[in-house]
């Protein structure tokens, strides 16, 4: 009888490093890597592609009831269809990056968005990393790990992982992430937090290899208890 396929959801604030981990843990597993702030940030290219109002709700709403976003998985990540355009590579640049988190703060884009990727994970077998996996898009999750680490090590990874900020120094990057923290914390739709059942792994002194491996051993475990 083949593995039981799991849902996967690891949460973290920004520079954590969930996308990294996510994309190992899903290739070692054999499963699906989903990347659910793509999606966000998809959408905030199409709004600055059309100057869209990014703080207006009812434009957003609209935007991504008529916006296609695909995630299409492959060894070196995430393919990311915008209406059928590839902005895989474009949809990573700071300016896109700063208005994602303006259009994820309203409620009805994250329903519109929530759905599409509940149905992307409906048959499990899928690593989803985003800020309110396990809490809100997969409550049911099997596993459920919220990520973090030092925010100065947070924005050291950032600069490392963005080029377009090696114009910047650590310290702006360090406000810039703390600005972040506190909009997803604060925010009234789905805010960052860890679900009550996660497991709260800091990343801060740990390498990116370890942590997988952790995660591997808890999937393994619950793999195990569910036969």
């Amino acid at each position: 009888m083949s593995a039981r396929r799991l849902v996967i959801a690891i949460d973290g604030p920004a520079g954590s490093g969930k996308s990294t981990i996510a994309a190992r843990l899903a290739k070692k597993l054999g499963y699906i890597n989903l990347e659910s702030g793509a999606m966000y940030r998809a959408l905030a290219l199409k709004a600055l592609e059309t100057q869209a109002d990014l703080d207006n709700e009812d434009a957003m709403r609209a935007l991504a009831e008529h916006t296609r976003i695909e995630l299409m998985p492959r060894e070196e990540g995430n393919r990311v269809l915008l209406d059928g355009r590839d902005v895989s590579q474009r949809i990573r640049e700071a300016d896109v990056t700063a208005a994602a988190s303006r259009v994820s703060v309203h409620a009805s884009v994250r329903r519109i968005l929530v759905a599409q990727q509940r149905v992307l994970g409906e048959h499990g077998g899928v690593v989803m990393e985003g800020r309110d996996i396990g809490s809100v898009v997969f409550p049911n999750a099997e596993v459920k790990i919220f990520l973090d680490a030092d925010a100065s090590v947070r924005a050291e990874r950032r600069l490392l992982q963005n080029a377009v900020a090696a114009s910047q120094d650590a310290q702006q990057v360090k406000a810039q992430i703390a600005a972040r923290d506190q909009r997803d914390q604060t925010r009234a739709a789905s805010p960052l937090v860890a679900a009550p059942d996660a497991v709260h792994i800091d990343s801060t002194h740990k390498s990116i290899d370890k942590v997988v491996a952790q995660i591997e051993e808890i999937v393994q475990k619950k793999i195990e208890l569910s036969r």
